[in-house]
């Protein structure tokens, strides 16, 4: 599993286009710098791959939103990273929800878990349940217990409806946008965005 200094060096990725868009405060050129992708210009360029950065703090401005409508016709496959973690007050839930209303219906295929101070601290997968503790890297996997189970299941059931609806493959056919967590300084959710590359450059071979 690559970390964030190999993905940058990984030639896998080098073969793809991708465009990271968002507001210059919402930590775009970091997120670029971890895929190996440029910052979107002006004009729309043609990419393999475009990868939307929301802060729910700093909202999404005009400019963002209008690449994302430009992009409704290409089919490139569209992949959200929320970041912003650190803060408690504007969570990934206030994320997805800003994504709905102005970009696309969206899916989570995983949602953020937090320690006792309110810190986001591990993820869970809403396909398998298991949770992702991102104390080391890569993360260690465990299972769920049952409390994480049911406080999940609502959300697992709209996820999993969604994929048997637009199936498994629909986000590098561009028609699924994921919705991924990401504190790049803690590394939750960096493993899940390289993966997600790696599906795109999968289809480009």
């Amino acid at each position: 599993m690559s970390t964030p200094s190999q993905a940058s060096q990984n030639p896998v990725l080098k073969q793809l286009e991708i465009q990271v868009f968002g507001h210059e405060a919402a930590q775009v050129a970091a997120v670029a710098n971890l895929c190996n992708g440029h910052l979107a210009g002006g004009a729309l360029e043609p990419c393999d791959l475009a990868i939307f950065v929301i802060d729910p703090a700093q909202g999404i401005d005009r400019e963002t939103i209008e690449n994302w409508t430009n992009l409704d016709e290409s089919m490139v496959p569209r992949l959200i990273v929320v970041v912003g973690l650190e803060n408690t007050q504007a969570d990934f839930d206030d994320a997805v929800l800003l994504a709905n209303r102005v970009f696309d219906q969206t899916v989570t295929p995983y949602l953020v878990l937090h320690d006792d101070a309110g810190v986001a601290c591990a993820l869970i997968s809403l396909v398998d349940l298991k949770i992702l503790d991102y104390a080391t890297y890569p993360p260690k996997v465990t299972e769920s217990e049952s409390e994480h189970q049911a406080l999940v299941s609502e959300f697992r059931k709209e996820y999993l409806a969604a994929m048997d609806v637009m199936g498994w493959h629909a986000f590098t056919a561009g028609m699924l946008f994921p919705a991924i967590p990401l504190w790049i300084e803690k590394k939750i959710g960096i493993d899940i965005v390289l993966n997600y590359i790696e599906e795109v450059k999968a289809t480009r071979i």
